[in-house]
């Protein structure tokens, strides 16, 4: 039951916690909810017998979803997707959250940068570091391998920056020496990349990129954008320097798309406390989303806008498989760089390229294959769909309609019982084979 204060715009529960007003501004809208000095009485008995039902859960039949991104999840997963509809200040939600702050660092190997975790895409991590850390008139370098790079720039400017873009080839990554040159030419408050350009497939190295801004620009921080990276490609955020990682549920953390998850060091959570103009965003300000992170982490909840609680509920059981089983993070690693190589070794051997022009900035947890000369996409995704394989068209703008893309990514790599890559393997040289035979085409 719920009741409504006439002094407050938040309901008091009737279970024993009330709203009160958080320490940031009043005009901020923030409520914190902290328990009574009462214990309340437990809702366990309201809980269904979730552990017994997820030994019998079982996802439909579906084509095997092998894009960079939504990408399989897990029957556990999608089971606490379905989580019953839950209040998100409700004493059984407040601890899942504060688990899914403190896990995200274990997946980015960081002690103290400050998580936050909001409804919204991984675009929305742009708009973040765009908002928060960067202030109209600075200088912002972006080191440029494929469309996302132009669209990282773009929200850039949107919000007033002064953007510079070294741009990579087409299928390569930015070379350290450019990124050097180009910091000694200028002072920028920022430099971002992206670490797997979904475009490309294209692997940015991310410690490289570190050193040389900490070697070269030791204030400049840097942004990287792990929406196709995190989980399925290492990145040691303290060791190696790494000020801010933004990514997105829906690739390697093997999640439903929703969640927004950003990682800030502590470094850029100082700059962003000391900004001199106000935050250029309404939705993206930390400073509407700091009370509340801090508080779900403490133990208590807080209100600025409402959390996706089954997002949530969802993204702790991938945490939990992610940092509390086996197999390790290193572990996990290790077999997205085994199923990356099964999966562009095959194609090589079917005779198709791939976009990266190195193998060494060539992704693990996708592949990126030009098209043989006389076929196309619909010569070849459709064939695959109907063998129940669904992978990805071109997105650069550049060369959309000459490529495909692969993913390989979380369970599909993670479990080999599943056969997802093997799978992958056998349609792609099925239906390239049925392809060019409907095509006459020989090579």
């Amino acid at each position: 039951m719920l009741s409504r204060s006439s002094s407050s715009l938040f309901p008091v529960l009737a279970h024993g916690t009330r709203a009160v007003s958080s320490s940031s501004p009043p005009s901020s809208l923030i409520r914190t909810v902290r328990p009574l000095r009462h214990s309340p009485p437990s809702y366990h008995h309201l809980r269904p017998a979730r552990s017994a039902n997820m030994s019998t859960f079982k996802q439909a039949p579906h084509k095997l979803l092998v894009i960079p991104g939504p990408i399989e999840v897990t029957d556990e997963v999608l089971f606490a997707n379905a989580h019953p509809s839950m209040s998100h200040v409700s004493p059984d939600f407040i601890p899942v959250f504060g688990d899914c702050i403190r896990m995200i660092r274990e997946v980015l190997f960081t002690a103290d940068a400050q998580p936050f975790i909001i409804s919204g895409s991984g675009t929305l991590g742009w708009d973040q570091v765009s908002a928060n850390l960067v202030e109209p008139g600075e200088n912002v370098l972006v080191l440029n391998s494929g469309y996302f790079g132009d669209s990282f720039a773009d929200c850039l400017r949107t919000y007033g920056a002064v953007v510079d873009e070294l741009h990579a080839p087409f299928g390569s990554a930015v070379e350290l020496p450019a990124l050097e040159t180009a910091l000694k030419s200028k002072q920028y408050k920022l430099v971002t990349f992206t670490h797997v350009d979904t475009s490309t497939g294209v692997l940015s190295d991310a410690k490289g990129i570190a050193e040389v801004v900490r070697r070269v620009s030791p204030n400049t921080l840097v942004a990287l954008d792990g929406v196709c990276s995190v989980a399925s490609e290492e990145i040691q955020m303290d060791a190696w320097g790494i000020d801010v990682v933004l990514t997105a549920s829906q690739k390697g953390l093997g999640v439903p798309p929703g969640l927004s998850i950003l990682v800030a060091s502590q470094k850029a959570m100082k700059v962003f406390e000391e900004r001199k103009s106000p935050v250029t965003s309404y939705y993206a300000s930390w400073k509407k989303w700091l009370p509340i992170m801090r508080a779900y982490e403490s133990g208590s909840a807080a209100y600025f806008a409402t959390p996706p609680v089954n997002l949530i509920y969802a993204f702790h059981a991938s945490l939990t498989q992610l940092t509390k089983r086996s197999p390790s993070l290193a572990e996990r690693f290790a077999l997205h760089r085994e199923a990356s190589a099964r999966v562009k070794k095959a194609a090589e051997e079917l005779g198709l390229r791939q976009l990266p022009v190195d193998p060494k900035v060539a992704a693990n947890g996708m592949t990126a294959l030009w098209f043989p000369e006389g076929l196309k996409a619909a010569d070849l995704l459709p064939r695959l769909a109907g063998r129940d394989v669904v992978v990805a068209a071109g997105l650069h703008k550049d060369n959309k309609e000459k490529y495909f893309r692969i993913g390989h990514m979380g369970v599909s790599v993670v479990d080999k019982s599943r056969g997802d890559i093997d799978k992958v393997i056998a349609a792609l040289k099925e239906s390239l084979a049925e392809a060019k035979a409907s095509k006459n085409v020989n090579a």
